[in-house]
């Protein structure tokens, strides 16, 4: 059975909500998860809903997999939306907002106040915010576009004499704080920004009277692609999408529930909402902004205690990374596991005189990037550097251009992908002079080259000097900035040309064995699933008798239907602490495992219209490590929910004793670094003679 793509993301979505209901949790956590929530509606109605919402708009009414128009999936959404919305504001209001009162941790009300703290607070007005506030006169012939996702008032005002009112905007800008702190509130005291403004922003009116004020936020759609043309300035056609955005149609329309009719119209009208986009909410708009409170310091009794990453035990401190990797395979789980070794690879190359050439694709990066700053100077040497920067990457293209531009000016050779592909593989190279020849020195990974993620998503990291390895990575390198066709692989499966026939096959051999009786597994932990082949695949062979068990975060597009499929097949999902985004595969074969790691999902998008990689984890202890972590994740009975056969989701069930995957890889990794260190203790301890 088909589950609705659009649908099924927003039961992921209700997952992360629950963790914020979760009342076990310190309260700065639940306040976390309410906002990354909020934060994941606000992408989804940016990209799905915009989508859909030019679909409708061009007339193009071709269903989806179950059959549903552009404008049939609206309906269900809008429904499904507008009931999650209610959920948040009423945790919020009824929930969190009382805990966060009773800890002094909720907004004080102005009308609370002093007058000395009034007036305080008005001198911080006129000194702190009122210069970089721009009124934005709304009813003009040509009225100015208001931004994506910002917090705006709008102001009604009316001139002394006069039965007309007129409509200002203004935005207020990211570069003031959302949550207002003052010496004359108090240490932790804070009041909105928003209040701030309203109450105060009749001094930038002077001879006019303030009727009214209204926080409002609009959303616009951000599913704009570049026009991919032939011999055109790719770079330049994606400044021209980030424009577009800019100025693009209102999917979203949130205003307080308290808004006075009259007005509520009146912004529809500037916007342009029609009343399907419109949502009215019980509270503060901009839920993500009281997130950042979790990650600001103090207040620690109301968070989850820190989980420090441990250094690999894989890898020798002392040693250089190219020795470290000479000595075999190494595989670094973050961030369980500190994703520094990575970045310490890409650093030693820079400077190492022995390294000839570097080639990397980066697909996201960390603003201040260390990957960006040790390529730079890795050029500006003579080193021969190729870098491909996937523009592409949805709401990181103004980041990659500048990176781009900053390799270039260092002499970079800067690639922009291939043209009508994704191209989303994480992958380096680094080929260095050794013993009078060259050897190659790969990393390759399921996360981004991305220093600051790699502290929250659940990545692996392969290092290896492999000789099939490395001429796989050189074949690939090749072939993208070559334009040349991703064949004659040894080890390595990219997609679009290979990655999706393996798996098939893979599946399809499980599916044999599984007929003729013998035993057979297929475990896979991804992101997302929608593909039709790979669903019906599954289908097969869950149908054959073979044992499925998928950790599928996100989207989840296939529910097994007979009876018999539904017996053979588990799909879990689990939500914690850190974002899983690790791509990993088991298929039993018979009794000699096959485990494979990936940047791809099992996506019609990944498969097919992506550059991607799929590598086989073929060293024994690295094999098992990925084969623990699956196991982990089915034994998950605390942060995991299963999901039924009519695609909705459940608490796990099972096992007596709680068991939280989480936790469990974050001891695993303590126990492996305490391994380490008492092996290096015991190396250097001096050999004492055995007494006679």
């Amino acid at each position: 059975m088909y589950i609705n793509r659009e649908i099924s993301w927003l039961e992921f979505n209700q997952r992360v909500l629950n963790q914020a209901q979760r009342q076990e949790l310190p309260l700065l956590e639940r306040v976390k998860f309410l906002s990354i929530s909020a934060s994941n509606l606000d992408e989804f109605f940016q990209v799905r809903v915009g989508g859909l919402m030019l679909l409708r708009q061009t007339g193009k009414f071709k269903p989806d997999i179950t059959g549903l128009s552009p404008s049939e999936q609206l309906d269900r959404i809008r429904e499904r939306a507008g009931a999650m919305v209610d959920e948040q504001y009423k945790l919020l209001q009824e929930v969190l907002m009382p805990l966060m009162e009773e800890a002094g941790l909720s907004p004080l009300q102005l009308d609370e106040l002093s007058e000395a703290q009034h007036a305080g607070l008005e001198e911080y007005f006129i000194n702190n915010i009122a210069p970089v506030l721009t009124p934005l006169a709304m009813e003009v012939e040509l009225p100015p576009m208001l931004p994506n996702l910002s917090l705006i008032l709008g102001v009604e005002l009316q001139a002394e004499g006069t039965p007309e009112t007129r409509f200002v905007a203004m935005t207020l800008p990211e570069s003031l704080p959302r949550r207002v702190q003052s010496a004359v509130l108090g240490r932790k005291g804070y009041v909105m920004l928003e209040d701030v403004v309203s109450r105060f922003c009749p001094l930038l009116f002077p001879g006019e009277k303030v009727v009214s004020t209204t926080p409002f936020r609009v959303t616009r759609n951000g599913d704009i692609a570049v026009a991919e043309e032939e011999g055109g300035d790719f770079a330049r056609e994606m400044e021209s999408v980030l424009v577009a955005r800019k100025f693009s149609d209102c999917v979203r329309l949130e205003l307080p529930a308290a808004t006075p009719e009259r007005v509520a119209k009146r912004i529809a009208g500037i916007v342009g909402a029609d009343g399907d986009a419109t949502y009215r909410v019980p509270g503060f708009l901009r839920l993500v902004d009281f997130g950042q409170m979790a990650f600001e310091p103090g207040n620690d009794q109301h968070k989850v205690p820190a989980w420090t990453p441990c250094w690999p035990a894989g890898v020798d401190a002392s040693l250089s990374m190219f020795e470290n990797i000479a000595q075999g395979d190494i595989l670094i789980h973050n961030p369980y596991e500190s994703y520094e070794p990575v970045v310490k690879l890409i650093e030693e190359a820079a400077q190492d005189p022995d390294v000839i050439a570097i080639k990397q694709v980066l697909y996201r990066t960390a603003e201040n990037s260390r990957f960006i700053a040790a390529l730079c100077r890795a050029a500006e040497t003579g080193k021969q550097v190729t870098v491909l920067v996937e523009l592409k990457a949805r709401f990181d293209e103004r980041l990659n251009l500048a990176q781009a531009e900053t390799l270039q000016r260092s002499g970079v050779q800067v690639v922009y992908g291939v043209k009508g592909f994704k191209t989303h593989a994480k992958i380096m190279l680094i080929v260095r002079r050794e013993n009078g020849g060259l050897r190659r020195y790969c990393h390759i990974g399921t996360g981004n080259y991305n220093e600051k993620t790699a502290r929250i998503y659940s990545d692996l990291s392969l290092l290896t000097c492999n000789e099939h390895l490395g001429a796989d990575a050189s074949q690939f390198f090749n072939s993208v900035t070559g334009l040349t066709r991703l064949m004659r692989f040894r080890r390595m499966y990219p997609s679009p040309a290979a990655m999706k026939n393996r798996l098939l096959e893979l599946i399809a051999a499980e599916t044999h064995r599984a007929r003729q009786g013998e035993r057979a597994i297929i475990r896979a932990k991804m992101n997302s699933l929608n593909d039709t082949e790979m669903m019906d695949a599954l289908e097969r062979a869950a149908e054959a008798g073979v044992k499925i068990r998928l950790n599928i975060r996100g989207i989840c597009c296939w529910a097994p239907t007979s009876e018999k499929a539904q017996a053979c097949t588990r799909i879990t999902s689990i939500v914690d602490r850190y974002l899983e985004h690790a791509r990993l595969f088991h298929f039993h074969n018979g009794g000699n495992p096959l485990v494979y790691m990936a940047s791809a999902d099992w996506m019609s998008r990944n498969l097919d219209r992506r550059v991607e990689l799929m590598v086989p984890v073929e060293e024994p202890q690295l094999a098992l490590r990925i084969l623990d972590i699956l196991d982990a994740c089915f034994k998950d009975n605390t942060q995991a929910s299963d999901m039924a056969p009519d695609g909705s989701y459940h608490p796990a069930a099972g096992r007596r004793k709680s068991f939280a995957m989480q936790a469990h890889l974050q001891r695993e990794a303590r126990r492996r670094a305490r391994n380490q260190e008492s092996d290096n203790i015991r190396t250097l301890e001096p050999h004492r003679p055995r007494k006679a």
